[in-house]
């Protein structure tokens, strides 16, 4: 990780031309999503262009690129910890699933991928013919949620706004 401290203060960089700095905002990225549960891919990559005192422009990594940085480091520095953790999250999306089945739901994001940090959260997509009915379903069975919107990408081109319910569910976000 070198160039960053684990305390998060900025570092002197010495630019290594954009390969190697590409790679260095990478692994800084993963660490920061790992360590300090950062969800989001462009900030995580945007903050580690920051610490390492490197132009977050072109030369930003993938998010792919990132994903894989992640997997390797957490399967090196939270390998035990984090197995026992993501099981536990992969039971609650089954329970929630269940419980949610007249809506089709579908598990997606990282309990599905299997990169899992401790701020992990199982999400969920449903369907439902009325954007109400999975208000009015929790709502019925006395679950306290959240009301919140999502902006999801549709064939690489359309972005949709859509509804989005947070509860939690045997200590987990849902």
């Amino acid at each position: 990780m070198g160039a960053s401290d684990r305390g998060g203060r900025r570092a002197k960089h010495q630019g290594g031309g954009p390969d190697l700095d590409r790679r260095h905002i990478c692994a800084e990225a993963a660490r920061i999503m790992a360590e300090e549960g950062v969800g989001d891919f462009h900030a995580a990559k945007r903050k580690a262009a920051e610490r390492l005192n490197l132009p977050a422009g072109k030369n930003l990594p993938a998010n792919h690129e990132v994903e894989s940085a992640l997997q390797q480091y957490l399967r090196l520095f939270h390998a035990g910890r984090l197995a026992r953790h993501g099981r536990h999250l992969r039971e609650i999306a089954v329970k929630a699933m269940r419980f949610l089945e007249r809506f089709d739901p579908r598990l997606v994001g990282v309990v599905l991928s299997g990169i899992i940090t401790e701020a992990s959260e199982v999400q969920l997509h449903v369907t439902a013919d009325a954007l109400e009915e999975v208000h009015f379903f929790l709502q019925e069975h006395h679950i306290p949620f959240d009301q919140t919107e999502r902006r999801l990408r549709f064939g690489g081109e359309r972005l949709e706004a859509l509804p989005a319910y947070r509860f939690v569910a045997d200590g987990a976000v849902v």
